[in-house]
């Protein structure tokens, strides 16, 4: 049986450990992060868990590597990253689009179903999450015959996303700071990723679009539309309240410091990029992404809010909304 697995798929700084860590409040629902990176920097590295312990010293985490696996080791990480720089890579997508299954491809997906599969068993959860981001990654995943693939495509405001890009942030886990991006380098990376996912939805792949600024104007309305969208049962969504939602403590492998917060997190919105991004940079940013801004609904002259979401373009795809506190 098809393991279900719900992939939060866009840019990074587009809210995506946000929507992670909300669907990780469903029932029968678990979230893993962004599993791409759990081979490097939880098998080798050893960074936290979610949960604060070290991931290889997580009771959760060293589960899951016994039952897919027998255990983690460096061995395995490195084969799999091997694996990775073979298959996974965004210049491999128009190959994979057309179903050219690169050499090592079958490999490589099958050890993150041995992981989805581990995962969702010692959870007791028939649903993961993975937040790895990356089109490529969803794009390989998807020629795989056991995963139930459902792809959530975030998009946000190509200008806040290129101001939080530009930002100076620490890593939680060792003080290093995070990489940085000019934000000519955000725009094209905005650009090729959204556009592989319209490539993803147009070659069949079940992809559902959500608009990170739509949540935080309304959070439980986006949240359960998208949850209908999913086929999941969110209920009466109790974990949310006015301007708040209570998360519990996740075992999620990388993202952003977001996925360490448990108790309530504030959901405000965040236009600081319409104060402190040059406009310089802003026009810049317009100017190489104005054609699919239009499309999601982003005004190219306004400076603060987001066009009301417009209506399904002609496609396979589904539109929904959502919108989050500032990414760090």
């Amino acid at each position: 049986m098809a393991v279900r697995v719900v992939f939060i798929g866009g840019l990074g700084r587009s809210g995506t450990t946000l929507l992670e860590r909300l669907l990780g409040e469903m029932p029968g629902v678990t979230p893993l992060g962004e599993v791409v990176h759990l081979w490097e920097r939880g098998v080798c590295s050893r960074e936290p868990c979610g949960c604060g312990e070290p991931f290889t010293s997580c009771a959760f985490w060293r589960r899951v590597g016994l039952r897919a696996f027998g255990g983690w080791s460096p061995g395995l990480a490195d084969r799999v990253l091997t694996l990775r720089r073979r298959v996974d890579r965004t210049r491999h997508i128009p190959a994979l689009a057309r179903r050219r299954c690169r050499v090592g491809l079958s490999g490589y997906t099958r050890a993150y179903t041995r992981v989805y599969e581990a995962a969702a068993q010692v959870a007791a959860a028939p649903v993961v999450v993975d937040s790895s981001k990356h089109a490529s990654l969803a794009f390989c995943l998807s020629t795989s015959p056991v995963v139930d693939l459902s792809v959530v495509h975030l998009v946000r405001d190509p200008r806040a996303v290129a101001h939080s890009w530009d930002r100076r942030v620490s890593r939680p886990e060792n003080g290093a700071r995070m990489t940085r991006w000019r934000p000519w380098r955000t725009s094209l990376h905005w650009v090729v990723q959204n556009l592989a996912f319209e490539l993803l939805a147009r070659r069949g792949g079940r992809v559902i679009r959500v608009r990170y600024e739509d949540l935080l104007a309304d959070p439980r309305s986006v949240l359960g539309a998208l949850l209908a969208d999913l086929r999941l049962d969110g209920g009466d969504l109790p974990f949310l309240r006015p301007g708040l939602a209570e998360l519990s403590k996740s075992h999620t492998c990388a993202g952003n410091p977001m996925r360490f917060r448990a108790g309530p997190l504030q959901l405000a919105r965040d236009d600081s990029w319409s104060e402190h991004l040059a406009w310089r940079h802003r026009w810049l940013v317009t100017a190489l992404t104005w054609p699919l801004m239009l499309q999601y609904g982003y005004r190219v002259r306004d400076r603060h809010a987001a066009e009301p979401v417009p209506e399904p373009a002609a496609g396979p795809w589904l539109t929904t909304g959502v919108t989050a506190q500032e990414c760090r």
